[in-house]
């Protein structure tokens, strides 16, 4: 095994993987109301100061909440997409297998109809590089649209059981359109974590991820620069935004020819994550496109 990745023991395996069950995270806070077009519109007027004003460097807002025993994150953004495309590009279930992949932690995934209006997305996660399939963890999501209309369109996926103690999974895409060309999008990831993944995720936090910070702000340091939030909000703004970017790099990918999205959906999220490096930044572009075209290749083989 390679310096990179050395052996790791028994005990940091067992708070790594509890860590990736928080970091995988697709998940929430109880069950996801449904909402509609007009309180998205309102939502989207309200934010109209902080998406023209913030640390991005595009319109889009961030925020992160924790209870005793939950966590959730909320990014509002309005992308440069008619909303026919994102309608189209969202709803299928086996489209959001080609989203998840893009994610360091998403090892493969398989969507199969479920009868009733339904599909489970079966993803497998591991850790941030290449490693056997039969090593990932396995979560199945239920997939249903929410709501559909010709100005709206609500996507959920919800599994209730995830590993070391996590509960209650939970994803949400809502879309309404801005203009011909725009769309405004919410999306929301949330999860409910035991004691076991409480610890694993306090062994992290107090070792190799003591130093990793998420995206808010509230102060500046003696050197003018922000001091961002660390900590498990930290960790938790830090997936909220790889799985928001995931869902703008398929965006973006879209209108290529079918043969070239995923290339250049994978090339779109790498280049996005380094925007913001400070927060993001995890591996070379060359070893992620290396391990990220190996576990697609594996994905569509076992979907055949």
């Amino acid at each position: 095994m390679n310096d990179k990745h050395p052996r790791t023991s028994p005990a940091i395996r067992f708070w790594a993987r509890g860590l990736l069950a928080l970091c995988l995270g697709i998940a929430g806070l109880g069950a996801v109301q449904a909402q509609d077009a007009a309180a998205l519109k309102a939502r989207y007027a309200a934010l109209q100061d902080k998406l023209a004003n913030n640390q991005f460097g595009r319109p889009l807002n961030l925020e992160s909440t924790q209870t005793s025993g939950d966590l959730k994150g909320d990014i509002y953004s309005v992308v440069e997409y008619p909303f026919a495309t994102v309608d189209e590009a969202i709803k299928p279930a086996d489209h959001w297998c080609d989203i998840l992949i893009l994610h360091l932690n998403v090892k493969g995934c398989k969507a199969t109809s479920s009868g009733a209006g339904t599909s489970t997305v079966a993803v497998a996660a591991g850790r941030k590089f290449d490693q056997p399939i039969e090593d990932a963890y396995k979560l199945d999501f239920v997939h249903r649209v929410g709501k559909s209309a010709p100005d709206y369109v609500q996507v959920l996926l919800n599994a209730d059981e995830g590993p070391f103690g996590t509960k209650n999974y939970r994803i949400q895409l809502q879309a309404t359109p801005i203009d011909a060309h725009k769309t405004f999008i919410h999306m929301s990831y949330s999860y409910g974590y035991g004691m076991a993944a409480k610890m694993a995720t306090q062994a992290y936090l107090a070792t190799v991820g003591s130093q990793k910070v998420g995206f808010t702000s509230s102060e500046r340091g003696a050197d003018g620069k922000p001091v961002y939030i660390g900590g498990v909000l930290g960790l938790l703004e830090r997936n909220t935004m790889r799985y928001y970017l995931a869902i703008d790099s398929y965006l973006a990918s879209y209108s290529a020819p079918a043969a070239e999205r995923t290339e250049k959906a994978l090339q779109t999220w790498y280049d996005a994550t380094e925007r913001y490096a400070t927060q993001l930044h995890e591996m070379e572009k060359s070893e992620y496109m290396e391990m990220k075209r190996k576990e697609v290749a594996r994905q569509r083989a076992a979907a055949k």
